[in-house]
């Protein structure tokens, strides 16, 4: 394929700075980002609706029309949004996406036939998944407590929903020739101060080690992640799982550390914390989201939290310690749109990491030249990267810029319109 003009500039004028735009673009594409099912249906799950079921910290607001309704039209969606995505990409599935037929099977029942269908379709698209418990959204987390709960019955019920979802990811795994992360994060926390911290934090911490007490599930299949929050819907005073208590019990359980964007109180810095947690976490799997005033899962941008994220992990030459996923809904714009938006500014930010005339600033920073390395820092961001995507996404065969809205709208007109 012949190259455009713009990106010879481009190429040339990152050579400048020491960096290969070649290189850039293959690593770029190898970086497997895992999509997050969720986005296709507002997070309402397939299980059949109860009453009197509380959403469990979850909520996506807005009611653009076109949401997926069942399993199939969210796989058609999400056939679409791989169509005009670049790169390796993965799905992310949460377990009350289970697809039972009539028969009603609750969560510590699940196997992994009643994922068949999921299973088949990743492996005709040979795509990878990932795996989340869902301890959300059901008659057992109302009380806003689930694996901490103070009912035993209630525990019971969400460890054995946890080994299994354990047993289903290593079938995936099994199945696909490929390891699965899998994730947890419970909405456990209490909406005002509450009398006692400690022993939710001790019975979390029990149940957790009951659920990966499972030595049947071989963990280089099963990639288990656990996932911090700052507060949520219902929590807002105190989060049982809060980011001091995971960092703690996935580096002594020898666990994947989950960050998520949107988790940390708004001028915290994800990226800082990167360089610091990786000195003791072998691994960290990394949630791209976009809080506006909270948690509010908004859709991924370009902005400088999730490029200084990326920026980080390219400075420290830590692709191969870190997964990929995407976390966010919005029901008020098209579903559709919103997948590529997040996932496309998601790579754009992992390439624009991987263009950074790293060597170069760090030289003058060894050398003590801070104002040569401050100089350069603020060059980079004005370095031609927009040149370099469009080559990226026409060498894999999607569409460069934004012409991929014409695709959303066709299918808008003619899918989306017609759902009820």
């Amino acid at each position: 394929m012949k190259s455009s003009a713009a990106y010879k500039l481009a190429r040339s004028a990152y050579a400048g700075y020491g960096v290969d735009t070649e290189a850039a673009i293959r690593h770029a594409l190898r970086v497997p980002v895992s999509l997050h099912c969720w986005q296709a249906d507002d997070v309402r799950g397939l299980e059949t609706p109860k009453d009197g079921v509380a959403g469990g910290g979850i909520m996506s607001t807005g009611g653009y029309p076109g949401r997926a309704r069942n399993g199939d039209e969210m796989r058609a969606d999400l056939d679409l949004v791989l169509k005009l995505l670049p790169g390796k990409q993965r799905l992310n599935l949460h377990a009350f996406y289970a697809e039972t037929g009539a028969k009603a099977v609750d969560r510590d029942d699940l196997r992994p036939e009643h994922f068949a269908r999921w299973l088949g379709w990743a492996k005709s698209r040979r795509i990878g998944l990932d795996f989340n418990p869902t301890y959300f959204a059901h008659e057992k987390a109302n009380s806003g407590f689930t694996l901490s709960s103070a009912d035993p019955g209630i525990r019971r019920f969400w460890i054995n929903h946890g080994k299994a979802c354990r047993h289903i990811a290593q079938h995936f795994a099994k199945e696909l020739g490929k390891p699965v992360v899998h994730n947890h994060w419970v909405p456990d926390g209490a909406k005002d101060a509450p009398a006692d911290r400690w022993a939710p934090r001790e019975r979390l911490k029990e149940s957790y080690d009951a659920i990966f007490a499972d030595k049947t599930v071989n963990r280089k299949l099963c990639v288990d992640a656990v996932e911090g929050k700052l507060f949520g819907l219902g929590s807002e005073d105190y989060v049982v799982g809060s980011q001091e208590f995971y960092s703690s019990y996935a580096q002594s359980r020898d666990l994947v550390l989950c960050l998520d964007l949107g988790h940390y109180h708004p001028t915290e810095s994800v990226a800082d914390k990167v360089s610091a947690l990786m000195q003791f976490h072998k691994r960290l799997l990394l949630h791209t989201s976009r809080p506006v005033r909270w948690d509010s899962d908004h859709v991924v941008i370009l902005d400088d939290a999730v490029r200084n994220l990326f920026l980080e992990i390219a400075r420290g030459d830590a692709w191969d310690r870190v997964f990929v996923a995407l976390d966010f809904f919005d029901a008020s714009i098209n579903r559709i749109a919103a997948y590529v938006i997040g996932a496309r500014a998601t790579r754009q930010a992992i390439l624009c990491g991987l263009l950074d005339p790293t060597a170069k600033i760090q030289a003058a920073e060894t050398a003590g030249r801070g104002h040569e390395r401050l100089a350069l820092m603020e060059q980079a961001r004005a370095l031609p990267w927009g040149a370099v995507w469009d080559e990226l996404c026409e060498r894999d065969g999607v569409p460069p810029a934004a012409k991929w809205l014409a695709d959303v709208a066709r299918y808008e007109k003619t899918v989306l319109s017609k759902r009820g």
